[in-house]
Formats: C-alpha cells, structure tokens, sequence
C-alpha cells in the first residue's frame, strides 16, 4: 500500500496536516475517532467519500511514521509498576 496515493499535506488545507485527498479529513481526526471507539465501518458510513483503501492508507502511514520514530516515544514513569 502506497499511503501517498491517498494521504497528502496541503499548507491552505487544515494548516497543512495530513489529510485524506480530495477531502477535509485529517489523519488526526480519523485515527481519533478510531481511538474513541468507531469501527471503520462506521467511519465509512459517516463519511461517504472515505473508501476503504483510504483506512489501509491511514494504517500504512501510521506504520511509516513509527518505523521512522516520527512518533514520541513513551516513557514509564519509575514509579510505575
């Protein structure tokens, strides 16, 4: 899966975070919606012009940016069991 076929960054769109094309949804947004519990179904249902390839594309962003510690790491606190 080549994300760039479906995730762009556009400074005049969003302040310029990355953004499924052709749309106004932020990767953000998404992955939140995701983390608060919508399935992709529901994502699909809700957003018409989101496909399916465009959640894989998400995914294979996300993998990207971990893989290129992108991402904050997350650190224990010493006091954590």
């Amino acid at each position: 899966m080549n994300w760039k076929e479906h995730i762009s960054s556009d400074s005049d769109i969003l302040m310029g975070k990355p953004a499924i094309k052709g749309t106004r949804l932020s990767i953000e947004f998404l992955v939140g919606r995701l983390a608060n519990g919508w399935t992709e179904q529901m994502l699909l249902d809700n957003y018409p012009r989101l496909t399916q390839q465009d959640l894989q594309a998400i995914f294979a962003y996300i993998q990207d940016c971990l893989r290129d510690s992108l991402l904050y790491e997350i650190s224990t606190p010493k006091n954590a069991a």
